[in-house]
């Protein structure tokens, strides 16, 4: 259909040239994808440095392999037609897709791809600012289709040059179609306020207040395929990243960025970034509490640089053929105060040190004799004298050492926490059975965190160019100075919804979140328009988010659809079942999801019923019984949201988990329930 709804003949026309053109393209993406392979053939031979021919062959492969690995599926979802009178494209109709498709190099490209600077105005242009566009066509494909041109079904024209626009019923249709299997891209969807999140500048950070269904998530991949595409040298160089809360949820939005022709791409969460060692060992909440408290960043500071004293030391004296030379304690000390004043890390202190003591001993030897060979030095810097001096006043040390230690003696631990931690903080810190030693200990993921804080003392790690940190309400600060240090000197795609923290530690404020993250300038942006989760959802949603310490705006949706049926019961078990079968009934996906302690339970009952579950890291699966600890970030048709009052009191933020329960459905919300509704 069209706009102007045109006569039957003139639609089947278009449509009749629109999929031969669809053909012209898939025969020259094959092309490209052959021809991709050949390069990487004839890469292998050219004459150049190993160096070069490295370089050229990991490109090479690299762009052959991202062709090769392309999702099948239609290969561009609109087209801009621009005015003649248009400065820029006067006359020029462009193709918008995935990727950009030619049957040459230097030919005129049969697709555009969603990222080029032409396509910007595919999701910008309106009848008020047309942007040079005449009209915007907007194609519908046939649901899950494979890219037969065949598929192509319609089309909707805007005529923004005369001044009209229409809400697009393609665009409402993708948004709503019923999802089974991974988190689909949304190139073809992207609204206004979205693509200027999309396309914001690669240095500058900022921070995206995402509201349940308001695509944040999508937001925040997109943008990484922008950067890719748009700064491919830099961000070769300095390396993206995207953090995910668990592997569930990255399982989940895995294809999104390959679907866009970007692969390669590290997906990871901050736990698999940071890990010395397996998380072996669990925490009380109190210990893990204090654990990821700000103060832990002041308390390892301080244990760490205890370490470093010129108290006791000697006299250095090294022999020098047949002279000795001497650095006197007093020297060395003053030596050791100035490069800590400095606060370098650790290990770049200790060879401070060692280059400054050096240096005394190469003076004494050039007014006897001139400048020493470079050999000399190097020998000097080795010699066993110096070392023990400088394993002395600033002895090397493992993050595991350090923070051994202090789980492990009271007393140490007591000098360093004094004035941050009161005597119950540090009495919840202490391990209660201290190990023989710190490589028989057994590490929770809080200590993970401490001990890459030690490391980052003792040695900056390698950063990225640009991270994506999704779900990122649920940082501790101190997990939120790990990505700090990783991104020093590059920026972030900060993601969350203050609403939706359910850790202890979950942030209230964003300002705050952000100095933890070590950018404090980056603006706050919230989206509040619901695509995804229909108006009945958020309406339920919004009755508890007011009573959430948050200040965050309630959300609102675009999606008058959507059905919410609140079933009270007193056979729960039951009742559930009875929730799944009528959902079953529909299409899509259904998840099921309970309180932790419920869901064998639930599962029990549902297999007993004779209905077939699988756990949540089972995309494709029809029925999914999902733990309310692992429902966030993910999307299901139909949720049926079992006794949310023991959600609720689950955890300590358990009203916030119940919040993230009940806007996991897109289209229908069950709500079984035997106990009184927390809302």
């Amino acid at each position: 259909m069209t706009s102007l709804h045109p006569a039957p003949e003139d639609i089947q026309a278009t449509l009749h040239g629109e999929r031969a053109h669809h053909d012209t393209c898939r025969a020259a993406l094959a092309a490209m994808v052959d021809g991709a392979a050949e390069q990487v053939v004839i890469g292998e031979d050219v004459s150049a440095s190993g160096a070069d021919a490295e370089v050229l062959g990991h490109r090479l492969r690299s762009q052959a392999k991202a062709l090769r690995e392309l999702p099948e599926g239609p290969l561009f979802f609109g087209r801009l037609d621009f005015a003649d009178a248009d400065p820029g494209h006067g006359g020029q109709n462009y193709h918008v897709g995935r990727l950009r498709i030619t049957e040459h190099p230097a030919a005129p490209p049969l697709v555009v791809d969603w990222r080029a600077p032409v396509s910007r105005a595919f999701y910008q242009a309106s009848a008020r600012e047309p942007q040079g566009v005449e009209v915007r066509r907007r194609f519908g494909w046939a649901p899950g289709s494979r890219g037969e041109s065949a598929d192509l079904t319609g089309f909707e024209d805007e005529r923004l040059g005369r001044g009209e626009s229409c809400a697009s019923d393609i665009v409402a249709r993708e948004i709503e179609r019923p999802r089974v299997g991974p988190m689909r891209d949304i190139a073809a969807t992207i609204q206004p306020e979205q693509d200027d999140l999309v396309r914001g500048d690669l240095t500058v950070s900022v921070c995206v207040q995402g509201a349940p269904g308001t695509g944040k998530t999508a937001v925040g991949l997109h943008r990484a395929a922008y950067l890719l595409y748009t700064h491919p040298k830099r961000i070769q160089r300095s390396g993206l990243l995207i953090l995910g809360p668990n592997r569930t949820f990255l399982t989940y939005i895995a294809e999104v960025l390959p679907s866009l022709g970007e692969t390669g791409v590290r997906q990871s969460t901050l736990l698999d970034e940071i890990a010395r060692h397996p998380a072996t060992g669990t925490d009380p909440v109190p210990a893990a509490t204090v654990k990821h408290d700000a103060r832990m960043a002041e308390v390892l500071r301080r244990a760490l640089y205890a370490r470093v004293s010129a108290e006791g030391v000697t006299d250095l004296a090294v022999r020098d053929g047949s002279y000795w030379l001497r650095v006197t304690a007093g020297q060395l000390a003053g030596i050791v105060d100035e490069v800590r004043a400095q606060e370098p890390p650790y290990a770049i202190g200790r060879e401070r040190v060692r280059a400054r003591v050096v240096r005394l001993l190469q003076e004494q030897v050039e007014r006897r004799s001139g400048p020493p060979p470079n050999a000399w030095l190097r020998q000097v810097e080795r010699m066993r004298p110096l070392t023990a001096r400088l394993d002395v006043v600033w002895p090397k040390v493992r993050p595991e050492e350090v923070l051994a230690e202090l789980l492990g003696d009271g007393e140490a631990l007591a000098r360093v926490a004094d004035g941050l931690l009161d005597a119950g903080e540090q009495a919840a810190l202490r391990w209660p059975r201290p190990p023989r030693s710190y490589k028989s200990a057994r590490w929770s993921a809080a200590d993970l965190v401490l001990l890459d804080e030690l490391s980052g003392l003792i040695e900056h790690p390698e950063g990225y160019g640009h991270i994506v940190v999704d779900e990122a309400q649920d940082l501790s600060p101190m997990e939120c100075r790990a990505i700090a240090r990783r991104a020093a000197f590059g920026s972030l795609t900060v993601l969350g919804d203050l609403a939706q923290g359910t850790t202890p530690w979950a942030a209230r404020d964003w300002d705050v979140q952000l100095r933890h993250l070590g950018k404090p300038d980056a603006a706050v942006v919230p989206l509040t328009i619901g695509f995804r989760v229909p108006a009945a959802v958020v309406e339920l949603a919004n009755r508890l988010l007011a009573r959430l310490d948050v200040a965050v705006p309630a959300a609102r949706s675009l999606r008058p659809d959507g059905e919410l049926s609140i079933r009270p019961t007193d056979d729960v078990p039951g009742t559930t079942v009875t929730a799944v079968r009528d959902a079953l009934e529909r299409e899509g996906s259904v998840g099921v999801v309970a309180a932790d302690a419920d869901v064998a339970r639930v599962r029990d009952a549902l297999t007993a019923a004779g209905i077939r579950t699988a756990g949540p890291e089972d995309l494709g699966a029809r029925v999914a019984v999902v733990p309310a600890s692992l429902a966030k970030g993910l999307e299901y048709d139909h949720v049926v949201a079992v006794e949310p009052a023991a959600v609720a009191e689950a955890e300590e933020r358990g009203a916030h988990r119940l919040y993230v329960v009940l806007t996991r459905a897109v289209s229908r919300l069950d709500v079984v329930h035997g106990r009184p509704l927390p809302f």
